[in-house]
């Protein structure tokens, strides 16, 4: 799905993460759940090819800030057409009831991995 904006799945859920407001690498990994040297190399190919940035970090000088470029947007926004008729094909399939459940399901794992994750 995203190879034809020019994008790895990776770099996608990298840019993703980062697309309402910029993040430490670190931040990065933890939200996706990898480790923070492959956050890392795609951030830093990232902006290498001009999709994202690193902005100076405020609270802490040495973990920059990661943030897509206008280019980084673009490439997102050609992903959301296709994105957007998986999500409603597999609601097709699925049913709406079912979907909506699926959905909760999923949600329910992810703020479980959370609390997981999260110090005692």
């Amino acid at each position: 799905m995203a190879r034809p904006a020019g994008l790895t799945a990776a770099w996608w859920q990298v840019l993703g993460a980062v697309l309402h407001e910029p993040l430490p690498v670190a931040g990065i990994a933890r939200t996706m759940g990898i480790t923070r040297q492959s956050v890392q190399r795609i951030a830093d190919r990232l902006v290498r090819d001009g999709l994202a940035e690193y902005h100076p970090n405020p609270a802490h000088s040495r973990a920059k800030l990661l943030a897509p470029t206008e280019a980084g947007r673009t490439a997102v926004r050609r992903i959301a057409p296709a994105h957007q008729l998986l999500a409603t094909r597999l609601a097709e399939e699925l049913g709406a009831e079912e979907f909506r459940r699926v959905l909760e399901a999923l949600e329910e794992l992810s703020a479980a991995l959370d609390r997981i994750d999260s110090p005692a």
